[in-house]
């Protein structure tokens, strides 16, 4: 099918490029773009307003995918549009692995697609790639097309080269989801055995041991760490109350010492959306306060925070002073 050289619509080149975008599940190869009938001298055109977004040179995706896409989202296409333009498949490591293990983040995603470079000298870097140093991997999977180290490579790699927060929360994800295989703590011991990273050995290492599968969300992780590095106590998770209104009701966080329950409210639970599903928020919002009294009447005391303290060390550790929470 070819088309006029002259400018045309926006909806023409949309129904074009959903048929090319068939073939590589949402992106847009400049060389698929003109095999569907659109000329090239367009593309800059077609950017500027807004029908097509350019993720790296020669591949696209439709402006109204990447607008309604998340960071998350938008760094899994940088990921696979990157794989997709290379001369030689590479396979993806650290964060770029993590994205299309549908691990979670907190904090941003980087700029560059990580990838790993065995038996090279050194790393390297460019303006669009991350290459590291390391072990070849003993297994590749392939996600969505592209090789990737394997969950737990994946794991130990963002552990030894990432901070306590983003390490802890991809691996309380993975512990809480489990997989097939199910994965283990062991399993990420011998896993770091095998990469031996020159640097970052011990942060892997306090990672795993501080990961815990207990770990509902990533609000409840963010806290967890939060409270450690602050010097608190590090509390119990997921402690159960019985007989809370005919039934069992489970407390993130709970210390025992002073008898003291604490929440993590993502708020999730009181708008419309999966968590919700297609309950009355006003119903659940009474349903949560009964729960509530109903539990402050078994401790000494029951605090909530949220996204927004817990994100800020110097009033989360004032709370939490304030709150009677133990030091460690």
């Amino acid at each position: 099918m070819v088309i006029s050289q002259s400018p045309f619509s926006a909806h023409e080149v949309l129904r074009l490029a959903e048929v090319a975008a068939l073939l590589y599940d949402g992106l847009l190869p400049s060389e698929a773009l003109r095999e569907a009938g659109v000329p090239p001298h367009s593309f800059r055109r077609l950017c500027l307003e807004g029908v097509l977004h350019c993720i790296r040179h020669g591949v696209y995706v439709t402006g109204e995918r990447w607008r309604a896409a998340g960071a998350s989202e938008r760094y899994r296409l940088l990921v696979r549009a990157t794989a997709l333009a290379a001369n030689r498949q590479p396979v993806l490591s650290h964060h770029s692995a993590a994205v299309l293990h549908g691990l979670p983040i907190i904090g941003g995603w980087p700029a560059t697609v990580h990838t790993v470079t065995p038996g090279a000298s050194g790393g390297s870097r460019n303006r669009s790639t991350t290459g590291h140093r390391g072990p070849a991997p003993e297994l590749v999977e392939t996600i969505d097309g592209c090789r990737v180290t394997s969950l737990a490579r994946t794991l130990v790699d963002v552990a030894a080269s990432s901070s306590l927060l983003v390490g802890v929360t991809m691996l309380d994800h993975a512990l809480r989801v489990g997989g097939d295989p199910v994965l283990t703590k062991d399993a990420l011991y011998q896993e770091l055995a095998l990469v031996n990273p020159r640097t970052g050995r011990r942060q892997a290492e306090q990672a795993i041991a501080f990961a815990n599968p207990l770990s509902a969300n990533p609000g409840e992780t963010l806290s967890r760490v939060r409270i450690f590095q602050l010097g608190f106590e590090v509390p119990e998770l997921q402690v159960c109350f019985p007989g809370i209104l005919g039934g069992n009701a489970y407390v993130d966080f709970w210390w025992r010492q002073v008898r003291k329950i604490g929440e993590f409210d993502g708020f999730l639970k009181y708008g419309m959306g999966p968590v919700l599903g297609d309950r009355d928020p006003g119903s659940v919002v009474w349903q949560e306060k009964q729960r509530e009294d109903a539990l402050r009447a078994r401790v000494n005391s029951f605090d909530r925070w949220g996204w927004d303290l817990a994100l800020t060390p110097e009033r989360f550790s004032a709370f939490l002073t304030e709150r009677g929470v133990p030091r460690a």
